[in-house]
């Protein structure tokens, strides 16, 4: 499979790929795998995060699994293009946090011959679609839908069901604030909620 090949890929053929599902699912464990083979590969690579994300660490994307790789926190997604030069592969995690330029920031990376890799959830914490998300799956050469296990029944988790009170779309946090539900488990938090 080309996603597990990162080798296979000419270097001057840019394609979006796009590793997205609810908290605790592995989407930056994921990301973070890709973009190791691709150093493996001898490909130049360059990764991004949104700046407001420290939560493990201001320069790093860190997996759940304390998992990491150094990165470069940015204010919006207009400076990934200005950082990008001379890349092969280009990570970008949390991409939800990013505002709505950055389907075009990718589409315009992959032109120019680069493999952008993002990760993010694709679901807010109503279960809503979040951010850029939709619209990067929907121009995505490769979309990978990772999936966590529900801390309820042990299905597939497909939502990130906030256990803090609030009605702020972005809430930094981790197994204090939020837990993965299938979608019969999330649907029954909801109406209890009510």
């Amino acid at each position: 499979m080309f996603l597990d090949n990162p080798g296979r890929l000419s270097r001057s053929r840019g394609v979006i790929e796009v590793i997205c599902g609810s908290m605790f699912s592995g989407k930056t464990e994921e990301l973070i795998r890709r973009l190791k083979r691709a150093k493996i590969a001898r490909m130049k690579v360059e990764i991004f995060k949104p700046g407001i994300d420290t939560r493990y660490s201001e320069e790093h994307i860190v997996s759940h699994d304390s998992n990491s790789i150094h990165s470069t926190p940015v204010p919006s997604s207009g400076n990934i293009l200005l950082l990008s030069g001379g890349v092969d592969v280009i990570g970008i995690d949390e991409a939800q946090f990013f505002d709505p330029e950055l389907p075009n920031v990718c589409e315009r990376l992959a032109r120019e011959g680069i493999r952008v890799i993002v990760a993010g959830l694709d679901l807010d914490y109503r279960g809503k679609p979040f951010g850029p998300i939709p619209q990067l799956m929907a121009i995505a050469d490769y979309v990978t839908k990772v999936h966590a296990i529900c801390v309820h029944c042990g299905d597939l988790a497909h939502h990130s069901f906030r256990t803090t009170p609030g009605n702020s779309l972005i809430e930094l946090g981790e197994k204090e604030s939020y837990k993965p539900l299938c979608r019969s488990c999330f649907n029954e938090e909801l109406l209890n909620r009510s």
